[in-house]
């Protein structure tokens, strides 16, 4: 069976990337494509579900992890940690299923060097201004908020370049379909067509 692909997906806040990448599971049967549920410490909020949204575990748990190198990278955000597990990415993958993981560019660094094999995607908005638009329109962010996430914004678009793939979400469908032919790219290149049509291929050149 060939080994599923892990896809590290980055983007400043407000350029689309959790749409696109939620969009995009609903073309994909679980079988195929899922994206990564990240361990946490936080208390669950109203209506999320141990083991869909979140693995929820108390902070010794979590730092005990943290000893074992059971994630591939991990963080602390507002006093509770959130890490992506190693075993659970890997578990996934050998399924031949992909993954995908929404992270910001300093965990995709880390995930980068535990596991050389992935992909990287960056999503840039159309403009600074359009990306201003985006965040005033959900309506729930102070002026403060807002220019701190610009800000933000702009540490992280810097990072761009480290990345395999870049897509300008400007047309929401022009940018899906981006991201699907990516998938449809990686599936077709020689490491995983030989390891999928193994049997073919003996067969093919047996003599």
């Amino acid at each position: 069976m060939a080994q599923g692909t892990l896809y590290i997906v980055s983007a400043p806040s407000g350029a689309g990337k959790s749409s696109l990448i939620q969009a995009l599971l609903k073309t994909q049967p679980l079988y195929d494509t899922q994206v990564s549920v990240s361990h946490t410490t936080r208390q669950p909020r109203p209506g999320e579900v141990h083991g869909e949204h979140y693995f929820f575990v108390d902070h010794d748990e979590f730092r005990a992890m943290i000893g074992r190198d059971a994630f591939l990278e991990h963080a602390e955000v507002f006093g509770n940690y959130y890490g992506t597990s190693r075993e659970t990415i890997e578990q996934v993958l050998a399924t031949g299923v992909n993954v995908f993981l929404d992270i910001d560019w300093q965990g995709a660094q880390q995930i980068r060097k535990k596991m050389p094999d992935s992909r990287s995607i960056f999503i840039l908005p159309p403009s600074k201004d359009e990306l201003d638009r985006r965040l005033r329109g959900r309506g729930q962010d102070s002026e403060e908020v807002i220019a701190k996430r610009m800000e933000q914004a702009v540490a992280e678009m810097s990072h761009y370049a480290e990345y395999d793939y870049l897509i300008v979400n400007d047309d929401f469908d022009a940018a899906l379909s981006d991201l699907k032919t990516i998938l449809r790219a990686e599936r077709l290149r020689m490491s995983r067509q030989k390891q999928r049509h193994d049997a073919l291929i003996t067969k093919l050149l047996a003599d």
